[in-house]
């Protein structure tokens, strides 16, 4: 797993420094990293996925760690709820002092914290969401995402219609934030926007309706 792979490199550097000064998260026998998942709510099925990625990280200790290190992975369950993903977080942070959180879930809910994990120079890594924000160094430079671009995603979607359902009419639900916007701007490049018809590829209209979900 990429995220293993990663979490070697501060503890390889940790263990060369002459004075064993570590950073937050790191002593010479653990590096300790945390997560806020949907382990309820209504993206609950996510949850699997926080416990899979735990399971991992225990075969890893099992083998003897990274660099001689233990992962201790700390996963909270967010509900799905940005105000309850800002709680987790802080708390991850501020009292068990992780080095960074990694893999969590939602635009929405990642979103909530990233100024703050920036404020605080806390890595926010491989994150389970694809949208554009996440992929901003200049902005936010803690930050990095993990998932596909939800723009590119989009984007493969709308030529696959007009290259094989030329004919189609395009209904859209989707969420008013950052996750459901990507979607459309990703819709809206793959199908063309300028003003000249042939952009937008036969017979499908330029313009797009869509309901929002929430």
């Amino acid at each position: 797993m990429i995220v293993a792979g990663a979490l070697t490199l501060p503890a390889s550097d940790a263990a060369w420094s002459a004075d064993k000064k570590y950073g937050p998260g790191v002593t010479d026998t653990e590096i300790k990293i945390g997560q806020t998942i949907a382990y309820s709510g209504p993206a609950s099925s996510f949850g699997t996925t926080g416990h899979t990625i735990a399971a991992y990280y225990r075969m890893i200790n099992d083998s003897g760690g990274v660099n001689g290190r233990k992962i201790n992975f700390i996963s909270v369950d967010d509900g799905y709820s940005p105000p309850k993903t800002v709680e987790q977080t802080r708390r991850l942070v501020e009292q068990d002092q992780v080095l960074a959180i990694v893999g969590s879930l939602g635009s929405p809910t990642n979103a909530s914290v990233q100024r703050y994990l920036n404020d605080r120079k806390v890595p926010q890594l491989f994150l389970f969401t694809g949208a554009a924000r996440f992929r901003d160094p200049q902005t936010y430079p803690w930050t990095m995402a993990g998932d596909l671009s939800f723009v590119n995603e989009t984007r493969a979607f709308a030529r696959f219609v007009m290259e094989d359902k030329p004919n189609a009419k395009i209904g859209i639900l989707y969420q008013n934030d950052d996750y459901g916007k990507d979607h459309i701007n990703g819709l809206k490049s793959g199908l063309g926007t300028a003003p000249a018809a042939s952009r937008c590829g036969r017979s499908i209209p330029c313009r797009i309706s869509a309901s929002m979900s929430r």
